[in-house]
């Protein structure tokens, strides 16, 4: 909330709550970013300073002000492939999503296919954001190198980066650590090591010569 848009964004939401409408908003740590708690300006730093969230008996046991007891809170989870059910509904995810891309030479079932699934999933976690990010970043490579498809082999040779996205803001905790895409590239550096054939070790002493 240390940014003008966020603090409209607030005023915007206030000024709703005087209709008689029903508003359904979607986020990423709302609790954490302050958005619906009450804050006070600082003349120091020009922002808006938030006190920590406290818990107090309500229907919404995060709600510490009216903005908040006005909104009830449903967290939703990542996709999930350890059941049936969250196997099926991974699938059906991949499977609106595949339908909107237009490739020239797509093959059926892009996303579904064979070990795609299981690779997606193991990429990005089941958290849509990464998900949609990198098969965004897929398709542009996709284009610029005329393959015009999406594979396993081309997908791999992608890093999800959320740190050029514009108008994110990591100190706001937009821009999350990837800790599976930075733990393999320290784990291909270690194994890979130090080619040390051409090291100069010195020349031989005098008394060897």
């Amino acid at each position: 909330m240390h940014r003008e848009d966020d603090q409209d964004t607030l005023d915007l939401i206030r000024d709703l709550m005087s209709l008689n409408v029903t508003l359904v908003l979607i986020g990423v740590n709302i609790p954490g970013s302050g958005l619906l708690r009450e804050g006070r300006h600082d003349p120091r730093s020009g922002q808006l300073v938030f006190p920590p969230v406290k818990r107090g008996r309500s229907y919404n046991d995060e709600a510490a002000t009216q903005t908040e007891r006005r909104f009830d809170m449903v967290n939703l989870d990542p996709f999930h492939y350890d059941t049936p059910a969250g196997i099926t509904a991974w699938i059906a995810h991949l499977n609106g999503i595949e339908k909107q891309l237009r490739l020239f030479r797509s093959t059926p079932r892009l996303l579904t296919r064979n070990t795609m699934p299981e690779y997606l999933f193991r990429r990005t976690g089941g958290i849509v954001g990464l998900l949609k990010r990198l098969i965004e970043d897929g398709c542009t490579k996709a284009v610029e190198s005329g393959k015009e498809n999406l594979t396993i082999g081309l997908l791999d040779e992608l890093t999800i980066n959320l740190g050029n996205v514009p108008d994110r803001d990591a100190a706001a905790g937009e821009v999350p650590a990837l800790k599976s895409e930075a733990d393999s590239a320290q784990g291909q550096q270690r194994k890979r090591g130090r080619n040390t054939v051409f090291d100069d070790r010195g020349g031989r002493p005098a008394a060897d010569a």
